[in-house]
């Protein structure tokens, strides 16, 4: 345990400090990330719950996402009656303090 914590941390300053500090979907978009065996063994220990996800690999890792759809086919009738008159700017809302 303690060697993965100091990779961890290893691995977070050579973000920090290199150019990469942007978000990277595939942690927060995905299922599972990481090899192609252990991606693999997710979906299958998800047996059912797998059904419809798909094993990706791109730039030498392998993740396991669902295929995305586009909302306005499922909410199209339902978003209809959203419109860009329906927002605030920050500056407009007024807090209550209680």
């Amino acid at each position: 345990m303690n060697d993965l914590a100091k990779a961890y941390r290893g691995w977070v300053e050579e973000s920090v400090q290199g150019a990469s500090c942007f978000r990277d979907g595939k942690w927060t978009e995905s299922v599972a990330v990481g090899s192609e065996e252990f991606v693999a063994a997710t979906k299958e220990a998800l047996g059912f719950k797998a059904k419809g996800r798909e094993v990706i690999g791109r730039d030498g890792s392998f993740e396991l996402k669902e295929p995305s759809a586009a909302y306005r086919g499922i909410l199209g009738q339902e978003n209809a009656v959203l419109s860009p008159q329906n927002q605030y700017a920050w500056e407009d809302i007024h807090f209550i303090s209680t």
